[in-house]
């Protein structure tokens, strides 16, 4: 039984990639894939500001790589904005300040439907939140995806305009705003957020716009896979597992499994896959602690805006958080937007 922790590299299958721009640039980038089995659905993540170290590799974006294909069955590409480096390598161009990067947008989209990756949804965080709205309905007003999550949105590049064509072709976009986000905190998230009908605003009480800390990590993971795969969260408290068994997980031994967990669930319902294999070194870039176990201590509300079908318009899911200090002012290493 192993904890899963900020290091912690889950089975997969990881391949690097190369997404060719429309105007010739070559972009580095790594497929992950379930170990044993195809995925049921996607994530192309968009990484924070690289002027400011955002990059594929940035911390939430690279657990949900070493994380989700296993937990999930989601495929998870990454790669490096045209000018950004990471260990993977360095992207061709130069930083276009959110401009020049419709194109590379439009790439990872193409790549991910050229290769017939289902369920595919924009992950994105930051600066990459705002590549998501502004560019990823080019492609045939959105066809290529499902629709867009988005970790610490700041709102700054986007316009109402931008808003609204996400109004008019009804896709979804999930905002995850931290209570103590810099940039944008949870009202004006939902003020902003209120012209597009399949908008919803969950807002992380305690959370700040780096989401430092395992506790936060396993909120942002949880929420993600609610939206592309809920049938992976285990009951009774449709979480993510916080262990990995390999014996469990294998995928001969995995309806037995979800049937022992949850009894009235749905024979066949997928969890999670994978044998073990090697991959990428531990995670040399989050912050986060090595609590583990069951949450308990840190709120989630979820506030749906209108036209958004779902059960309670505030529900609640738990985590173990780090102790806040009354009166504390808000992260003050959150990735500066340009």
């Amino acid at each position: 039984m192993t904890d899963i922790r900020g290091g912690t590299v889950l089975p997969a299958k990881r391949t690097p990639i190369t997404l060719v721009t429309s105007d010739g640039l070559r972009l580095v980038g790594e497929l992950a894939l379930p170990a044993d089995r195809d995925p049921v659905g996607t994530l192309i993540c968009l990484h924070p500001l690289p002027t400011q170290g955002g990059m594929m590799d940035s911390h939430l974006l690279k657990k949900a790589s070493f994380r989700l294909p296993a937990l999930a069955d989601l495929a998870v590409l990454r790669f490096n904005t045209r000018g950004t480096s990471s260990d993977r390598g360095t992207s061709e161009g130069t930083f276009g300040a959110g401009e020049d990067e419709r194109s590379d947008v439009a790439a990872a989209i193409s790549y991910a439907a050229d290769a017939g990756l289902p369920g595919r949804w924009l992950l994105g965080w930051s600066f990459g939140t705002e590549l998501a709205l502004r560019w990823g309905l080019d492609a045939s007003q959105g066809r290529d995806i499902e629709g867009a999550i988005l970790l610490s949105p700041p709102l700054r590049r986007p316009t109402d305009a931008d808003l609204d064509r996400w109004a008019a072709v009804a896709k979804p976009l999930i905002a995850l705003v931290p209570e103590l986000d810099d940039y944008l905190r949870p009202d004006e998230a939902r003020r902003r957020f209120a012209r597009v009908p399949t908008a919803e605003v969950i807002a992380v009480d305690h959370a700040k716009h780096l989401w430092v800390g395992e506790p936060y990590v396993r909120i942002v993971m949880t929420e993600i896979v609610r939206q592309v795969n809920p049938a992976a969260l285990l009951p009774p408290d449709m979480t993510l597992p916080t262990t990995w068994e390999e014996s469990l997980f294998r995928t001969d031994r995995r309806t037995a499994a979800w049937s022992a967990a949850a009894p009235h669930a749905e024979a066949g319902s997928p969890i999670c896959c994978g044998d073990p294999a090697s991959a990428f070194p531990g995670d040399q870039l989050t912050g986060s602690s090595s609590m583990t176990g069951s949450s308990a201590g840190l709120a989630v509300t979820a506030r749906r805006t209108l036209g958004r079908n779902r059960a309670a318009a505030e529900a609640t899911a738990t985590a173990a958080a780090p102790t806040q200090t009354a009166g504390a002012s808000p992260e003050t290493k959150a990735v500066p937007l340009a």
